[in-house]
């Protein structure tokens, strides 16, 4: 028996948040990710948590450090051109090492853009727009499903790290419903209790900041940040794998998209190509280990994203054969098909392309 229930991906992270202890919400309506602070202006409430539906996206962000600063779980939800306001206190918040849930529903861009679904903010995610030496963890969902069971570990490497952590959704997932279970949340609570600022009645004071005094002391907290990173990357990579054990010809995606590129790999498979998909789930750290071994047993490598090839650099970066490196990507619209996919890979294979648009 089943306790699965028709959920949009908004309305699925929502729920997941309230179930991972999520006790305030900061944010600002934008398409395609207005629902998550609708659903829970009305639920928040209710439960004597803490909503805030603020005067600006960068109103909410800030609101957001100052939330999670004392322990709290914060949650903050936005789109692409929002999210790019927000960057300065993204790099605020990895320097003082706040434990933020960021979730970006994309939009497409540069600029305003507009609400075509699109995955163009990869490398405002994976790379950062802030200033400085930081990284960001960002979790990326193919299903609804997915969007709930990512929330809920969002939450959980934002406090075990301490660092902030984007859930990186496609604008197509925020708008479509799926069956989905909202499970109990099934991560350890982290002991906080080190360095929030919960008032200093029985203990010496704390303070959380990001200026340093000097050149050695701020040396020295980046190279400590840096080394948290580093274990993060042995220790939290994640990657789905379909269909890769003989595969001499690679297809790599990420979110959403990767579900019709494990349908092209089926195809091929009926006509005896040995396809295979190579799905990162985590994007930062991507899974370039993996990859790179997976490279060796491949003729082909073929790229496929919703935008003029983001994540195509991490592809090729972490590629140790001699495999050709392709790209079919669209930058905005209407997802890209199964048919046009194959049709383009047709001509991959063939010799007739290096790249499809």
């Amino acid at each position: 028996m089943t306790n699965k229930v028709l959920l949009k991906g908004n309305i699925a992270i929502a729920k997941a948040a309230l179930e991972s202890g999520c006790s305030c919400y900061f944010g600002y309506p934008i398409t395609p990710q207005s629902e998550i602070g609708e659903f829970l202006s009305s639920e928040m409430p209710k439960r004597g948590l803490g909503y805030v539906c603020a005067e600006s996206e960068i109103a909410a962000i800030n609101m957001a450090l100052g939330g999670t600063a004392t322990g709290t779980k914060v949650l903050v939800s936005s789109s692409s051109c929002a999210v790019a306001l927000m960057q300065e206190a993204l790099s605020y918040a990895a320097s003082d090492e706040l434990p933020i849930v960021l979730v970006n529903v994309m939009r497409a861009g540069p600029g305003q853009g507009y609400i075509y679904p699109s995955q163009g903010d990869y490398n405002q995610a994976v790379t950062g727009g802030g200033n400085g030496d930081y990284h960001t963890i960002v979790l990326s969902p193919a299903s609804v499903q997915e969007c709930a069971d990512f929330t809920q570990k969002a939450f959980y490497l934002a406090q075990k790290y301490r660092n902030p952590v984007i859930l990186l959704v496609d604008g197509l997932l925020g708008q479509m419903a799926e069956g989905v279970e909202i499970n109990t949340n099934p991560y350890q609570e982290i002991d906080n209790s080190s360095w929030r600022l919960d008032g200093n009645k029985d203990r010496t004071s704390r303070k959380i900041h990001s200026l340093e005094p000097n050149e050695t002391a701020l040396n020295k907290h980046i190279v400590e940040m840096h080394k948290k990173y580093r274990y993060i990357e042995e220790n939290e990579v994640q990657c789905e794998e379909y269909m890769l054990d003989d595969a001499d010809i690679i297809l790599t995606a990420f979110g959403s998209l990767s579900r019709h590129a494990k349908a092209v790999c089926n195809y091929y498979r009926e006509q005896g190509v040995k396809m295979g998909v190579f799905r990162p789930i985590t994007l930062y750290p991507f899974p370039k280990k993996r990859l790179s071994e997976l490279s060796l047993q491949a003729k082909q490598i073929i790229d496929i994203e919703m935008n003029m090839g983001q994540m195509l650099k991490d592809v090729q970066l972490s590629v140790l054969s001699n495999a050709q490196i392709s790209f079919v990507g669209k930058p905005v619209g209407s997802w890209l098909k199964k048919e046009e996919i194959i049709n383009i890979i047709d001509n991959i294979i063939k010799g007739g392309v290096n790249a499809g648009i």
